[in-house]
């Protein structure tokens, strides 16, 4: 029996939230057949949170996990933190009966400053033995940047090797954008992986335009700038041999993010992976909603 599920991560579906709200738009993710999501980007008011919980009711999808920051991600900078509202973050989680919360990204004034991150992972250790008393675990989703080296070793690689307790979202895209092999990033994390971001790489079209008046600057940044975030499928990944080395590193979830749809509709976008997907052979990650509310 297949114990690892497909999601999406709501990030991508924010717009969406928007316009319909949260309920509508878990229907139209559950009619495409994924099983899960991640939440991110949409506010945890208590309003969200109880359409979360009666949509993940209703159409049977779980709550992955949730997203907090451990501390504002800069000075004054507004939003929940699981430093200040740690309570009201772990009622949230247990609500929605998540077993995961995910720090998206490294504070950005730690960016670049070893001692910084490294101060930063140990107060993310610190919160993740914190949440273990209540049976969540806290993971780390990382970016390119944790590919930068310091001392000849890879950032994300000291993260891992001072840590313990916290665990890792690989994203595929971000590793490859990073200059590594996901499949070798992932193998390297056995056992401290339970989330995978799962998005495709791609090189985009060249805007000419950018040669218009002779600029070479112009059209050298245009050059250099063509990398896109790809529906999962549509890019250069090796995306079944992603995903069998999660299963085997021990991931449960799966969850497409595409950070730009360039225009498309997002559910548009997670149609055209669920499609890719079904194709590579994970049809029996997808169960169309026939349930209604």
């Amino acid at each position: 029996m297949n114990k690892t599920k497909i999601g999406v991560q709501m990030m991508m579906l924010k717009g969406k939230v928007e316009e319909l709200g949260v309920y509508e738009t878990m229907k139209k993710i559950g009619e495409l057949g994924y099983r899960s999501v991640e939440i991110s980007q949409v506010p945890m008011t208590p309003e969200n949170v109880s359409e979360f919980k009666r949509a993940s009711e209703d159409f049977d999808i779980e709550i992955a996990a949730t997203s907090a920051a451990l501390e504002p991600m800069m000075p004054g900078m507004g939003g929940e933190t699981l430093t200040t509202d740690f309570d009201k973050i772990v009622s949230d989680c247990k609500a929605l009966k998540c077993n995961f919360i995910r720090i998206g990204m490294l504070p950005f004034t730690a960016i670049g400053d070893k001692d910084k991150i490294m101060d930063f992972i140990q107060k993310a250790e610190a919160m993740a033995e914190k949440l273990a008393d209540h049976r969540i675990e806290l993971y780390y989703h990382n970016h390119h940047i944790e590919f930068q080296k310091y001392d000849g070793e890879y950032l994300i690689d000291l993260m891992r090797a001072g840590t313990s307790k916290i665990g890792f979202e690989l994203d595929v895209h971000w590793i490859q954008r990073g200059g590594e092999d996901p499949v070798k990033v992932i193998n390297n994390f056995k056992d401290r992986i339970s989330l995978i971001h799962l998005k495709d790489y791609r090189i985009g079209q060249i805007d000419m335009s950018a040669l218009q008046g002779g600029d070479i600057s112009k059209f050298t940044q245009a050059f250099s700038n063509v990398i896109e975030f790809a529906e999962v499928g549509e890019g250069s990944l090796d995306i079944k041999a992603i995903i069998e080395a999660g299963k085997e590193s021990g991931s449960k979830y799966f969850l497409i993010e595409q950070d730009d749809t360039y225009g498309r509709d997002p559910f548009d976008c997670l149609k055209t992976s669920a499609d890719n997907l079904k194709e590579l052979g994970y049809g029996d990650w997808f169960k169309v909603l026939n349930k209604q509310a």
